[in-house]
């Protein structure tokens, strides 16, 4: 049976990280020790290698979780191994590596099962990670909140469960005192059923933070909302501080944002925006973390505009732009306005390459978050969208109410206003979910069909 403090620790978390911590207070960034690492990809007819460098992306997640890259490792087939994943010829070669560079863990660039994990680590005597077990790694140590850390917990249940037979070489049958006689469980079992009760809480409290959230975000929907969505690492974070002044925290490395964060975007002739910033997506993002981060990402869900960001000097953009279309299917939102924004053209060795992307997506709007350049063009890009669908009316109220004056200058753009016998008479441009906000107020609108209403109140 296990012990009260085992049990405590499996609910909590079944599997740990694999690195080792040295700071355990959750108040803390927990430190790690850099580890050596070898890292592994196999090139599949199904999943061909991309880009000039197969491992470029993977050591950058290696190095976001601390490790130290001292080898690679790569094969191309035509189908896997079923047991080991590459090759017997392969394995020996990678267990002469580990012995060689002292390495102390094998990544691989794919997703392994549990029995390849398992026969890889007998023949090798290196633990094993593959690509997903790596991302909820680097995201169990970046989670700062609440959500965004049951949202990492869940997921590496999920993923964890199925794996749990490798976790303990102690499955001796669990012995009944009297009255307990018969032919009791596996320790396994009971671990499975810990797990799956932990993984049954979490959903249940992820509900209720999602139920929440959504209420937040449907409270702004009178509000000009716009999120930024993008390929990890492409600078939506450095463009959120370019734009708002927010001064969220900025890092060149891969997933330095996971919680969503809302700040306010003052675009001349449109007012107050707000933008919200949100987890970077990546190439092969597990499916279950998607769904575990729907909570945080119902920002972009909800959004009335998707600003799409791209490194327009990476190599693979094309590539991030295509994994970034297929999460966007996932989560529901590709019938949403989205306007590709073309970030770190700064980085460019030559502007030519502009006009490639121009051609294919025309209304793409080039931008440097870090030097300030085509920011302008952006808010104008943003605001047009916004101002398309529009209606243009005239709203006559009492000089003497401020209130709505302001309300309006900061929800539509202002075209014209005068002041006749008494009267304050504005023409401005509105949504028109917001026109109906208006019969709650002492004002008199007039639609461009010379449809007249009156307010009610």
């Amino acid at each position: 049976m296990l012990g009260e403090g085992a049990r405590q620790r499996i609910v909590k978390k079944v599997r740990l990280p694999r690195r080792e911590v040295s700071a355990i207070s959750p108040r803390e960034e927990l430190t790690v020790q850099h580890e050596r690492a070898i890292l592994v990809s196999v090139s599949l007819p199904e999943r061909p290698w991309v880009g000039e460098d197969p491992l470029e992306e993977l050591q950058g997640l290696a190095e976001s979780a601390g490790a130290v890259v001292v080898g690679r490792l790569l094969q191309r087939r035509q189908r896997i191994e079923p047991a080991t994943y590459i090759g017997r010829g392969k394995v020996a070669h990678l267990a002469e590596m580990c012995r060689d560079l002292d390495a102390d863990v094998v990544i691989f660039d794919n997703d392994l099962t549990p029995a390849q994990t398992r026969n890889l680590e007998q023949a090798i005597q290196v633990k094993v990670l593959d690509r997903t077990e790596l991302i909820l790694d680097i995201f169990a140590t970046r989670a700062r909140t609440l959500e965004a850390q049951l949202q990492v917990e869940l997921a590496q249940l999920e993923y964890s469960l199925p794996r749990l037979k490798n976790m303990w070489k102690h499955l001796s049958r669990i012995r009944g005192g009297i009255g307990l006689r018969g032919p009791g469980e596996t320790q396994l079992e009971e671990d499975r059923r810990l797990v799956a009760q932990r993984i049954r809480d979490l959903r249940r409290r992820l509900q209720e933070v999602e139920a929440r959230k959504q209420r937040m975000v449907a409270a702004r929907s009178h509000e000009y909302t716009v999120s930024l969505v993008g390929y990890t690492n492409a600078g939506k974070s450095t463009l959120m501080n370019a734009l708002t002044g927010a001064g969220v925290h900025v890092e060149d490395r891969l997933f330095s944002t996971l919680d969503t964060r809302t700040r306010c975007w003052h675009i001349a002739g449109l007012g107050r925006v707000l933008l919200s910033d949100t987890v970077g997506f990546i190439r092969d993002l597990p499916h279950h973390l998607v769904a575990s981060f729907k909570a945080t990402l119902e920002e972009a869900r909800q959004a009335r505009l998707l600003l799409h960001v791209v490194d327009a000097s990476n190599p693979l953009a094309e590539v991030h732009v295509s994994a970034v279309q297929k999460v966007l299917e996932e989560l529901d939102c590709r019938h949403k306005p989205i306007l590709l924004v073309l970030n770190k053209i700064d980085r460019l060795r030559d502007r030519g390459e502009l006009a490639w992307w121009l051609q294919r997506w025309p209304a793409a709007v080039p931008v440097s978050a870090r030097t300030g350049e085509g920011l302008d063009r952006l808010a104008e890009a943003v605001r047009a969208t916004f101002l398309r669908n529009h209606i243009e009316a005239e709203i006559e109220c009492d000089i003497a109410d401020g209130a709505l004056l302001a309300w309006l200058a900061a929800h539509g753009e202002i075209v014209h206003q005068a002041v006749e016998d008494g009267r304050m008479r504005v023409r401005c441009r509105l949504p028109p979910t917001l026109l109906d906000r208006l019969t709650h107020s002492h004002a008199t609108v007039r639609l461009p069909a010379s449809e007249t209403f009156h307010a009610l109140s």
